[in-house]
């Protein structure tokens, strides 16, 4: 069994995530295969849209698999992991801009790198089933894959609540927050699959669509606009701890739970992307993060906690949100010179 399945079906480019064992998780070569099939696609005329998919019923995907980069990390190779984020991001870029729709179908679990390929697509569909979530800041990490630019764009300051609390969401929060389009019930999801390969035609999308879930999201927006208003992660603790809501409580749990540095840079990183509005600057400013990850942030220690060694008790660089001073971000974040992300090589 391949791990993604790429292929011709009517009119239709097909992608297939094909790991369902493993929550569909993206593999290096999965990321070069699907950015292969977008190239030779793009210009392909008898190609009219793009269907991703993936097999199962727990998850679209679930993210990357990292096992490979905590242990060159672990180490102290960090090219490994270097080169799989610069790859990545060169995907996601191609995802972003194809010139031709792309349906994507998201059932269970779409996080992280599931992200970068499934809600960067221009038709995102979620069902009863759908989870999707950035939870990469309780990992070590920033948001990323094009991330900020989606938390970017969210509603009010959904996007610096999500990225630093790391919530999930069903299906009508996904759709509220703009990381998904239709809601599709998955049973529907077979005839639609069918209709697009046939003739071409996204407005099948619409025309299968059914009204959006309530979205609990949309109900705290107000809230979590008056909180989350700061311009640094110190400005929105503050706010949380003068405050006593069910609302505040669990974000201030949140906060405490996830890796500070990530959290206090998602935040300067949601900011410049609202700012900028670019997902190959979106993508820039991550990989200057992601670069320095490992080898000066808490990458590699967030791995162990919740993926090698399972205990969830990492120990951060910070011993609170509130240690992380401006300087530490600006750090993260500067300039990398000869090693910044490119695109001018994605032919």
């Amino acid at each position: 069994m391949t791990d993604i399945q790429i292929r011709r079906d009517g009119c239709a480019g097909r992608i297939t995530l094909n790991r369902p064992d493993a929550l569909n998780a993206l593999t290096y070569p999965m990321i070069l295969d699907i950015h292969a099939a977008l190239k030779a696609w793009a210009d392909d005329d008898a190609i009219k849209l793009l269907i991703l998919d993936a097999s199962g019923n727990r998850a679209f995907c679930a993210g990357g698999d990292i096992v490979e980069m905590y242990e060159t990390g672990r180490k102290g190779d960090y090219a490994y992991g270097r080169q799989f984020w610069r790859d990545e991001y060169r995907m996601n870029a191609a995802m972003f801009t194809f010139p031709k729709p792309v349906v994507s179908l998201l059932q269970g679990f779409t996080m992280g790198g599931g992200v970068g390929v499934g809600c960067h697509a221009s038709h995102r569909v979620v069902c009863e089933s759908s989870k999707i979530a950035m939870p990469e800041v309780s990992i070590g990490l920033i948001p990323d894959v094009g991330g900020t630019l989606l938390l970017a764009r969210a509603p009010g300051r959904l996007g610096e609540y999500l990225g630093t609390t790391a919530e999930r969401m069903d299906a009508g929060d996904a759709i509220h927050a703009g990381f998904a389009d239709y809601f599709v019930p998955e049973s529907e999801w077979p005839a639609l699959v069918v209709e697009l390969c046939e003739n071409g035609d996204p407005d099948a999308v619409d025309r299968a669509a059914h009204a959006a879930p309530q979205s609990a999201l949309a109900e705290k927006q107000a809230q979590i606009d008056d909180l989350y208003g700061g311009e640094t992660l110190g400005d929105i603790l503050r706010l949380l701890e003068r405050a006593d809501t069910p609302l505040t409580l669990s974000a201030l749990k949140a906060l405490n739970r996830n890796a500070p540095l990530p959290m206090a840079s998602a935040v300067e990183l949601i900011h410049r992307a609202r700012t900028r509005d670019d997902i190959h600057e979106a993508l820039g400013q991550e990989f200057r993060y992601v670069w320095r990850a490992a080898e000066q942030g808490d990458f590699v220690e967030g791995i162990r906690a919740a993926i090698i060694d399972k205990d969830r008790k990492p120990i951060w660089k910070h011993t609170s949100p509130a240690a992380v001073k401006p300087h530490e971000v600006s750090a993260m974040l500067r300039p990398l010179g000869a090693d910044a992300l490119t695109f001018e090589t994605e032919d």
